[in-house]
Order: C-alpha cells, then sequence, then structure tokens
C-alpha cells in the first residue's frame, strides 16, 4: 500500500507542489494582516479554517490537473525518449486508477472550497478554475503559448486565496484584489519562464511531432532570450508590491535582490548549446525563490 501511494506522489510530482503553494500562502497572509472577510469570520477559529481550506484546495487541484496532464499526454510520453519511463507509458499504473485519482482530486477540490462559506465565491468559481487548470494539458496541441497557460493556471493561487479570504470585500471593492493580482501576474511570469527553458529539451521532439512550444517554434536560443525577458518582467511586478503593501521594507528588498541573483543564475547555467543542467536549474534554482519570497514577507508583515 505504501509504495502504491509513493507511486501516486511520483505520478502527480507532488513535491513541485512547493512552487506555487508558497504565492498563495503569501496572499492569506496579506490578506489576513490586512483584515479578512467580515462576514466569514463567524467564529473565532476562521483563519484555520480557511488555511485548512486553501492547504486542501491547492493539493486537490494541482493533483487533479497533473494527473490529466500525464493522462492525456500518455501516448506522448511514451513516444519521447525523455519521458517514456514516466508511470504508465511504462505500466506502473493503469489508466483507470489514474483516471480514479482525477476524479477524486477534482471533488476533494470543489468540496474543500465549503470550508470558505459562508463565503459562497470559492464553491462557484471553483468549476472554471478546474477547467482551466485542466484544460492546460491540451494547449501544446494548438498554441505555442502552453506555457503562458501553465503560468496562468498556478497565478491562480494567490488570486484564489485572496478571494478566499477577503470576498465579500473583493465584491465590494475590485481593487482590492490588487496585491493578489500582483502575485498572481509574477507567479505566471516565473512558471512561464522556467517552463520555457524546461521545453527546451522537448524542442526537436516537439517539432518533429507536430506539437506547439516557444523553443519548437523560436528555437531555443530565443526561447531562452523570450524566458529571461519573463523573469526580468516578474522582478518587475514584485518590485511594485511594497507600493500596494507598505509594510513591505528591507527584508522584501533584500529577498528580492536574492532572487534576481538566483533567477541570473539559473540562466547562466543553461545555454543554447548546452542543455544539460535544465533540471537543476528548473529544481535547485526555482524551488528556493518562492520559499524566499514567503519568509521575507512574512518577516516583515508579522516581525
Amino acid at each position: 500500500m505504501a509504495a502504491t501511494f509513493r507511486t501516486y506522489l511520483e505520478l502527480v510530482r507532488f513535491s513541485h507542489t512547493i512552487f506555487a503553494m508558497p504565492f498563495a500562502i503569501m496572499a492569506a497572509m496579506i490578506a489576513m494582516h490586512l483584515g479578512g472577510d467580515p462576514v466569514a469570520l463567524s467564529w473565532p477559529w476562521q483563519w484555520v479554517q480557511e488555511v485548512v481550506g486553501i492547504l486542501l484546495c491547492m493539493v486537490s487541484a494541482r493533483t487533479a490537473a497533473m494527473a490529466f496532464n500525464r493522462l492525456v499526454d500518455r501516448t506522448i510520453d511514451a513516444a519521447n525518449p525523455r519521458t517514456a519511463s514516466r508511470h504508465l507509458p511504462q505500466g506502473d499504473l493503469q489508466t483507470g486508477e489514474v483516471l480514479c485519482l482525477i476524479v477524486a482530486a477534482s471533488v476533494a477540490f470543489v468540496a474543500s472550497t465549503l470550508l470558505f462559506l459562508p463565503n459562497w465565491l470559492p464553491l462557484v468559481l471553483s468549476v472554471p478554475v478546474l477547467a482551466w487548470l485542466l484544460g492546460y494539458s491540451y494547449a501544446k496541441r494548438f498554441t505555442m503559448w502552453a506555457h503562458v497557460w501553465l503560468g496562468l493556471a498556478l497565478g491562480l493561487a494567490p488570486v484564489a486565496a485572496w478571494i478566499a479570504i477577503r470576498g465579500s470585500i473583493v465584491l465590494v471593492d475590485p481593487v482590492d484584489l490588487l496585491p493578489a493580482a500582483l502575485l498572481g501576474a509574477s507567479v505566471s511570469l516565473w512558471v512561464a519562464g522556467f517552463d520555457t527553458i524546461y521545453a527546451c529539451q522537448d524542442a526537436e521532439f516537439d517539432a518533429l511531432h507536430g506539437l506547439h512550444s516557444i523553443p519548437s517554434q523560436m528555437g531555443v536560443p530565443r526561447a531562452l532570450q523570450l524566458a529571461a525577458i519573463l523573469h526580468g518582467m516578474m522582478l518587475c511586478v514584485l518590485a511594485i508590491m511594497p507600493i500596494v503593501v507598505p509594510d513591505l521594507g528591507s527584508i522584501y528588498w533584500v529577498s528580492l535582490a536574492a532572487i534576481a541573483g538566483i533567477l541570473f543564475w539559473e540562466h547562466s547555467i543553461v545555454q543554447p548549446n548546452d542543455l544539460s543542467r535544465v533540471n537543476e536549474a528548473f529544481l535547485n534554482a526555482n524551488a528556493v525563490v518562492g520559499a524566499l519570497l514567503l519568509a521575507a514577507i512574512a518577516s516583515d508583515l508579522w516581525l
């Protein structure tokens, strides 16, 4: 049973939850710092319930989306030498098992939004959000901007967390959503950038099999240049954050400088003629970014 559970975790790359999760927590922290939805604060443990709800929604939505991606791409993965060892092509899991996981995770996602009641917005928005997340799996079949689609999918995390915490306030004053929108934009740019770098490994395969990606359409050198531009735009968006959240101070700026250094290193180790360190850039560099920014925001807001 333990081995089967581990196989499911490996299928959905559960460890990669660290990419978007910190940004959802950041949004929740800022929202709570500013004061949550007065309609939803009906009992003393409401904060705990909302945090648990955010974590459950994040994990279940990502599990459904990742499992769906593996199911939809199983034939493509089998044909690609780089991905042929994944669970479905290898027969470690059957399509029925993965389909059951998708259904269970999707139901869990929608059910988790009930924890935010009487704020009904998360429940109403849960199905459109899930549709967008699952729809990404088809994007590379018709557009090279699939990486941007993925970025926007993960960028929904801080926006959704904000709406969960400040639902009725957002309805009355949509401008209240601005801090979360900036976090969402930064996540979208960041993810689109590093996913473009990651896709450089499959540029030739994608071109040969009629799949769309920025590297296969623009070439690896220009794709890497575009990824660098996207990451530069991410830093610019994050630099605006202290304007809309004035309590962010020196610790935040130090973390932003550190993130800029990390991204510079990420781009320096991946070259058009040498993609051998793509996985190192993808995992080692990006795993630090969210955690570092979360620690800085928590320090500035709460210490």
